[in-house]
């Protein structure tokens, strides 16, 4: 045990001042970041004398507190969206609306009229306002919704072939996100997958031969998270419907990401709309709600009148069904979505993808000037490429400017594996992205009002280092 290494620590009162743990005092309190520091210089105490170690920096030190508190926080927390991924599933995919949000505030601090009418004073039906909105925004006959797409999925399955076939394309049957695989999903529905055609060719004349008595449904299943290019030809949902009315079938459109129609949202293109489905003559046409509308988690149904009644009236509707607060933020997109001038000013999303590529470098520009200035970092700013993400167009970049972060690294910084990992511990955490040995922060995801945020975050960590002072 070396009574130097015990020296070398700083005292609390030296440590706490640091400016690091200055600004989690503002948000997590003083007593908190206390508690914390006393902790970790116990445990370093600990480390020098059983293993006669050496005492860690100041630098080093206030990681760990840093590292620390945020093991102290609550699980679920905001994040800074800094990886040009705009739906980013792992991130909660897309962030709210202002209205969509301040609605789940109005209806969460008391009572509401989920499921009453306030006109009758009978039980009401809790759907009932999103589906009417949802009706006059695609011009379906009637809608409805559940908790997720795959719940979608799996009760429009059970309810129209439920013990019977479902034909598919081989090609259509993927893996999605969290090892889940549509198959295993869709069986769960009770209704029995066919394959048709190979991975890369489907033809009308597939599913022709393919149908027999036991037949009831023709499924197309919009593969979002991967293309299939070159040799490949696959059936329009127009000829697809067509042949299941001409046999009697029922026609089911799984759109999963869910373009509403051309231009909504603004900049997407080349994706299977509700609006085609609808217009096709598809019987039921499922998408998400938190992909490319916008919106809360939930899944959406919409088609004829007769199919939706069937799914709303299915026992298993009461087990996928939508709380109070994802009605409250749907309805309020909704709204949005029905002007796209408000929906391209205040959903977040659709603002991400109309933000000019210059306003995007000036403030890159600025970013990486304020964060130059606080450090001997290498910083500057770079045009790169963002991506929808959560499924949704795949491989379609979308122009963006980040802001590269580069070497020289501290010894507690010793690579950009660890200043990420620095940036998604701290307050506010940042999530960014790591580029051929540099850390790049991408603004296409990240609102203006961040921007100091994310400066803040970084400045903490990389200012007044040895090669800072």
């Amino acid at each position: 045990m070396s009574d130097p290494a015990f020296r070398n620590l700083p005292p609390v009162h030296v440590l706490i001042a640091r400016p690091e743990l200055q600004a989690s005092i503002g948000v997590r309190g003083r007593d908190a970041v206390l508690r914390a520091v006393r902790i970790v210089l116990d445990r370093v105490r600990e480390t020098i004398r059983d293993d006669q170690a050496t005492a860690p920096t100041e630098d080093a030190l206030t990681l760990r507190v840093l590292e620390f508190l945020s093991g102290d926080r609550p699980r679920l927390r905001p994040v800074i969206n800094a990886t040009g991924i705009l739906l980013h599933t792992g991130l909660g995919r897309a962030p709210l609306a202002e209205p969509a949000a301040e609605a789940v505030d109005r209806v969460v601090r008391g009572y509401c009229n989920l499921e009453f009418d306030l006109e009758t004073g009978s039980r009401g039906h809790r759907t009932e306002g999103v589906s009417d909105l949802v009706v006059r925004l695609t011009g379906a006959e009637a809608a409805t919704v559940v908790n997720n797409n795959a719940a979608a999925t799996i009760l429009a399955l059970r309810t129209m072939a439920f013990g019977r076939e479902v034909l598919v394309s081989r090609g259509q049957l993927v893996e999605i996100g969290g090892s889940f695989r549509l198959p295993e999903i869709f069986e769960v529905s009770g209704a029995r997958l066919r394959e048709v055609g190979t991975t890369n060719k489907t033809r009308l004349s597939d599913y022709e031969r393919a149908i027999g008595p036991d037949s009831a449904a023709l499924l197309r299943v919009h593969p979002s998270n991967f293309r299939v290019v070159g040799f490949t030809e696959s059936v329009p949902i127009a000829e697809l419907a067509m042949l299941a009315r001409s046999r009697g079938l029922v026609t089911i459109d799984d759109l999963g990401s869910g373009s509403l129609g051309p231009g909504s949202p603004p900049g997407v293109s080349g994706e299977p709309t509700v609006a085609e489905g609808l217009s096709a003559g598809a019987d039921l046409v499922l998408f998400s709600g938190d992909k490319l509308l916008g919106g809360p988690q939930c899944g959406i149904l919409v088609g004829r009148k007769d199919a939706i009644c069937r799914v709303s009236s299915d026992p298993l509707m009461r087990a996928l069904r939508v709380d109070k607060m994802t009605l409250a933020a749907l309805e309020a997109t909704l709204w949005l979505a029905l002007d796209p001038a408000q929906a391209a000013r205040h959903i977040p999303l659709w603002r991400f993808l109309t933000t000019p590529l210059a306003t995007l470098h000036d403030r890159a520009n600025r970013l990486a000037s304020r964060i130059a200035a606080g450090s001997k970092l290498s910083v500057d700013v770079v045009e790169s490429n963002a991506f929808l993400g959560g499924g949704s167009v795949p491989i379609d970049p979308i122009p963006t400017a980040a802001v590269r972060l580069g070497p020289p690294w501290t010894p507690e910084l010793g690579s950009e594996h660890a200043l990420a990992r620095a940036l998604r511990v701290g307050d506010p955490a940042v999530v960014p992205r790591i580029h051929e040995g540099c850390v790049l922060l991408d603004l296409r995801a990240i609102t203006l009002d961040q921007d100091e945020s994310l400066a803040d975050a970084v400045l903490r960590l990389v200012a007044r280092r040895p090669y800072g002072r």
